[in-house]
């Protein structure tokens, strides 16, 4: 592509986030030539209802369609945008666009986690751009920082607040004292969850990001499908309000880390000490803490989704391609990388707390101690709460214990009857 000419783009998807394109596009225009020399120019638009009305309005000669041979087969087009989603139908359709040639941008976090080996290898072999950087954390320029600025480090461990939603839910449960029902329909309301929230409750949206920053800090595979997850819809205000006394927030965290030459990921509610800047990260934010060898502990804080937000970064692929960069889709020479050698989930070891609701009768923190002393758990610190006439909330912390370990524990209070209630366990970070 001679570097004066245009680059013309063609967008799958009219939603929020395509809106949000081509305002980015139309608002930014003379700061995007000064930084390529290139006009952008928007050509098709694919959509799947072609009578249904639009919140933004395409700029002239743009043609509206929901064919998607319109946009593969424009000899014309040199980069298609990918923003419907979904797995089947993105995946054919980036697939077919590869072999004629276009380079991709895409925000598809589930189909690169999922399925993406296939995508990254035909792109490696027609020589194009598969990019995907609004694919994780909005605005947060985390995926090309750990392609380029970071590459010279080793990544040591990584941390992220990855999803706005389930953040934004945990802050108003903690600010407000609100139940999880009542933040999750508040959340609904402001439009930072969906009508069927599940992705994002229930930790699926932070696994595939986790997923893809795993294979860019590690140049590993972790499979989507082997990967912890624990969401929360299960998160009680009692531990919300307990873990404050001891000085600690719950939020939802998707963590990798090197431990002795395997990885050990996985996304769970943790509880962060409130001296933490990730333990600050209120709303609908995101935020990555991550740390390598040479350039030790780096935090990003930015917005994780919306129209702009995530634009922004659509953009950003998008200019990479205009100054006529080399592709570089996964940071390392090999396109698909190995498979992750994975710490066994049992193995991985944390600070734990817990909180057990007991018959409020001498000598149950003894034997509660003892169920965790069986399995070499020892308590940093302990709190009796009361509950009822007849029973208490036995809330500690642990020192570190590995996971087979406090499930053991856990089967090992109940057998002995010693809990009235389900134990609440969480990590701590």
């Amino acid at each position: 592509m001679p570097r004066n000419n245009p680059l013309v783009l063609a967008i799958a998807g009219f939603g929020t986030v395509g809106s949000g394109l081509l305002k980015v596009i139309k608002e930014n225009r003379e700061a995007i030539l000064a930084r390529t020399g290139r006009e952008i120019v928007v050509k098709s638009v694919l959509v799947r209802d072609l009578s249904k009305p639009r919140a933004a309005d395409l700029p002239e000669g743009t043609i509206l369609t929901d064919d998607p041979k319109v946009l593969v087969n424009d000899p014309e087009v040199d980069v298609l945008v990918e923003l419907i989603g979904g797995i089947a139908a993105a995946k054919t359709l980036i697939a077919d666009a590869i072999k004629a040639g276009k380079h991709i941008v895409t925000a598809n976090k589930a189909l690169l986690a999922e399925d993406g080996h296939d995508l990254f290898a035909l792109a490696e072999e027609h020589n194009v751009h598969l990019t995907y950087e609004a694919s994780v954390c909005g605005a947060i320029p985390i995926l090309d920082s750990l392609k380029q600025n970071l590459a010279g480090n080793q990544v040591q461990s990584l941390v992220g607040i990855l999803n706005g939603t389930a953040n934004y839910i945990l802050s108003e449960m903690t600010t407000k004292q609100l139940d999880f029902d009542t933040a999750l329909k508040a959340a609904q309301e402001l439009g930072f969850a969906e009508a069927d929230p599940t992705l994002d409750i229930e930790g699926f949206d932070a696994a595939h990001k986790l997923c893809l920053l795993t294979r860019l800090a590690f140049g590993v595979e972790y499979p989507f499908k082997d990967l912890p997850v624990v969401g929360v819809s299960k998160i009680h205000p009692k531990d919300i309000e307990f873990a404050r006394e001891f000085g600690y927030r719950v939020k939802l965290l998707g963590q990798v880390r090197n431990v002795d030459g395997k990885i050990e990921a996985g996304v769970f509610p943790m509880l962060v000490h409130h001296t933490l800047l990730i333990a600050r990260v209120g709303g609908a934010y995101n935020a990555v803490r991550l740390e390598g060898n040479a350039c030790g502990p780096i935090f990003m804080h930015g917005q994780g989704a919306g129209d702009l937000a995530t634009a922004s970064a659509v953009m950003g692929d998008i200019l990479t391609i205009a100054r006529g960069a080399n592709p570089n889709n996964t940071g390392y020479v090999k396109q698909v990388p190995p498979l992750a050698d994975i710490l066994a989930p049992e193995d991985a070891t944390s600070k734990y707390y817990f909180r057990v609701m007991v018959k409020d009768v001498p000598g149950v923190l003894r034997d509660l101690a003892g169920s965790l002393a069986e399995e070499d758990i020892s308590i940093a610190q302990a709190i009796q709460k009361d509950g009822t006439e007849t029973t208490a909330a036995v809330v500690f912390l642990t020192h570190e214990a590995r996971a087979e370990a406090v499930h053991k524990a856990v089967e090992g209070m109940k057998e002995k009857g010693l809990v009235l209630e389900e134990p609440v366990f969480y990590r701590i970070l």
